[in-house]
């Protein structure tokens, strides 16, 4: 069984009512939690909690989502969402994930009043951090490819540096384009995007 990426010990009720095992978590169990400011998502039917992220990983996904919006809008090719927004993944695989980033293609973004969504997002974005790095790697990592989204990004603020995985036909994920400093990264799910890696990290001192 998955371990959770935060302690459950702080999920006390004061309602009598208990949380379910790890494994066994669904998306009403979800929508009790609370709204403290944590990252709740369950994949494969476990819970997982990470704090509030720090300062240079909300820079890296305000500066990338600025970008990929006006390169999106300008070419009419769909909407970009932020987190939080649940993504609900089919077969509970994600019940739900909230990517740090999430593209809709043209027409399949969620309905006017939506509170989550349903399906598979064309492309989506994790900007790591020191306690979710391990998790976007491999746990989320797999379960986006098990739900055949086409195209995931790994951003790390750390490194300084943009990795572009793409779904091949036999439903595995391999790299499509790399870049650090100085590079550009491209996307086939956004055809045409030409992404200075260096422009969306915090400038170092």
């Amino acid at each position: 069984m998955a371990e959770p990426a935060y302690p459950l010990a702080f999920l006390e009720r004061d309602d009598g009512e208990s949380w379910p095992a790890q494994g066994e978590w669904t998306y009403k169990d979800y929508l009790r939690l609370p709204d403290d400011g944590r990252r709740y998502e369950i994949i494969h039917g476990s819970l997982y909690v990470t704090p509030a992220p720090r300062w240079e990983h909300q820079f890296t996904v305000t500066r990338l989502g600025h970008y990929l919006t006006g390169f999106s809008l300008e070419r009419g090719l769909g909407t970009v969402c932020v987190a939080p927004f649940d993504i609900r993944l089919p077969r509970r695989i994600g019940n739900p994930v909230q990517p740090d980033l999430i593209f809709f293609k043209k027409g399949t973004e969620p309905r006017e009043g939506e509170s989550n969504f349903k399906g598979i997002p064309s492309l989506v974005i994790e900007v790591l951090s020191p306690r979710t790095r391990r998790i976007d790697r491999g746990l989320k990592m797999e379960a986006y490819r098990a739900a055949g989204i086409s195209e995931y990004w790994l951003v790390d603020p750390r490194a300084l540096t943009v990795t572009v995985y793409q779904l091949d036909p036999k439903g595995q994920y391999v790299e499509l384009s790399r870049g650090g400093d100085g590079d550009v990264v491209t996307s086939a799910v956004l055809p045409g995007l030409q992404l200075e890696v260096s422009k969306i990290f915090l400038p170092r001192r």
